[in-house]
């Protein structure tokens, strides 16, 4: 549905305004209990151009658009990205019910970091970490969970919303997982192989599905990165620019666990073709990587992953998460 559908201008605006009250006491995550009425009012809202109308978090400027009618919201641009809104998810990447890191995705190079995830898991919570991202490296290869014990563990630890990837191809997983508790689950190899089932997920589940974008040299890898396709991440991403997709992970996997650094150029040009909020994930080595996505030209970056640099101690938890903090307080 675009704005053209929605008559476009004030018009636009009054047609969700029986909906804003209703609107300005939810959180995202909820969404899913609400009826149909409001599903469809959020998917109207999401076409005015509001940015991460589908994201965890309201954006304040978008809340205040929505509730009080705000200002003209008729362009079909995405609003400008915010760097406020930026955040550091520390990465839990499941083998063998290990925490583990590979290196540019190969299972054969896996340096295992902790035997208890669930006890690393606490530790990113004590950290004072917001989200955990989480994957399920044998699952990806699987094509289908594997690593179920440990996720459980992990939701029956800490309090924190997680999003879960690997091996979730199905509605069937779809719904093990979020009634289970997870707040997020990534669809990677499903985006590219059945887009229908992102697609009718997103519907059903809104604010809950996001599409993971692993990109070897541009063009799209699929089953625990072990293929490749001819798609590029950019055709992949505008696939589902209507589906009410949550946010885009995306992954440099010629960066993933070797420290070279986000590829910010790539994941800033992808974010800008689409209104979906897009997370930069591969290659985080240090506080300056942080400290470049908090810089105004990747402000419509909403965040990051993190893994190897934060275990081995290269990146320290503590300063990320309080120049993050000053970002958001510093910002208008």
């Amino acid at each position: 549905m675009g704005p053209s559908e929605l008559g476009g201008g004030e018009h636009s605006v009054d047609r969700v305004r029986p909906e804003r009250a209703h609107l300005a006491t939810l959180r995202p995550g909820n969404i899913c209990e609400q009826n149909s009425n409001l599903v469809a009012a959020l998917n109207r809202v999401r076409a005015l151009g509001l940015r991460n109308v589908w994201s965890d978090r309201w954006p304040a400027s978008a809340v205040q658009q929505v509730v009080t009618g705000g200002s003209d919201t008729s362009s079909s641009e995405p609003a400008e990205g915010n760097t406020s809104d930026v955040i550091l998810y520390p990465a839990i990447d499941l083998k063998d019910g290990q925490c583990v890191r590979l290196k540019l995705g190969r299972m054969d190079e896996a340096t295992v970091f902790n035997n208890d995830p669930a006890a690393q898991a606490a530790t990113f919570e004590a950290a004072g970490f917001e989200w955990l991202h989480l994957v399920d490296l044998n699952g990806a290869f699987a094509g289908e969970p594997v690593n179920a014990a440990a996720v459980e563990a992990i939701l029956a630890t800490v309090s924190l919303p997680v999003q879960l990837g690997g091996g979730i191809r199905d509605h069937a997983t779809i719904e093990r997982w979020l009634e289970k508790g997870i707040s997020r689950v990534i669809l990677g190899t499903a985006a590219v192989r059945d887009p229908d089932l992102v697609r009718a997920a997103c519907l059903r589940h809104p604010g809950r599905i996001a599409v993971g974008i692993d990109a070897r040299g541009g063009k799209v890898a699929v089953e625990g990165w072990a293929e490749e396709s001819e798609l590029a991440a950019r055709d992949l991403a505008l696939r589902f620019a209507d589906a009410g997709v949550a946010a885009i992970i995306y992954t440099d996997i010629d960066r993933d666990g070797v420290l070279k650094g986000l590829n910010l150029e790539a994941t800033r040009d992808l974010a800008a073709a689409t209104s979906i909020p897009v997370i930069a994930s591969g290659g985080l080595a240090s506080l300056a990587d942080i400290e470049a996505l908090l810089r105004p030209e990747n402000a419509g970056i909403a965040g990051a992953i993190s893994g190897r640099a934060i275990y081995d101690g290269r990146l320290d938890p503590t300063e990320a998460l309080a120049l993050i903090r000053s970002s958001r307080a510093n910002t208008p």
